[in-house]
């Protein structure tokens, strides 16, 4: 599984714009973000993106298949929501055409805005947590 110390330079400095977006709670310039990321490399780059965001939430993920999806009543949380505990759990597992399915999905149903809105503010409440 990449590192996050693996992911190009440019990567890095959209996710950490994602991040300074979210710390100041500003919804607006996260989405901004991800549309200017979706504008120079395409979904891919915006994947990229997410998939970071992901690695960053991890931290240092245990063996491949190790992590288990098991969220009370995920079933009745929001698209978002059961969308970036699923995506989470794929770069857990190692799981990346998992997190590809997921990413396509979200495009097709048009939420993809809001799970990565969703999967921003859940890092920056993981890296909060952990601060604290």
């Amino acid at each position: 599984m990449p590192q996050v110390t693996d992911v190009p330079d440019q990567t890095l400095a959209d996710a950490t714009a994602v991040l300074d977006s979210a710390l100041a709670g500003d919804g607006a310039a996260v989405v901004g973000t991800f549309d200017a990321v979706v504008d120079r490399s395409g979904l891919a780059g915006a994947y990229t993106v997410a998939w970071t965001l992901a690695a960053t939430m991890v931290g240092d993920p245990p063996p491949p298949g190790a992590c288990a999806l098991d969220f009370p009543g995920i079933d009745e949380a929001g698209y978002d929501t059961r969308w970036v505990a699923r995506f989470v759990s794929a770069y857990a597992n190692d799981d990346a055409d998992t997190g590809e399915a997921l990413f396509g999905a979200a495009v097709a149903d048009g939420q993809l805005p809001d799970c990565l809105l969703t999967l921003a503010g859940s890092t920056v409440a993981t890296l909060r947590s952990r601060a604290g």
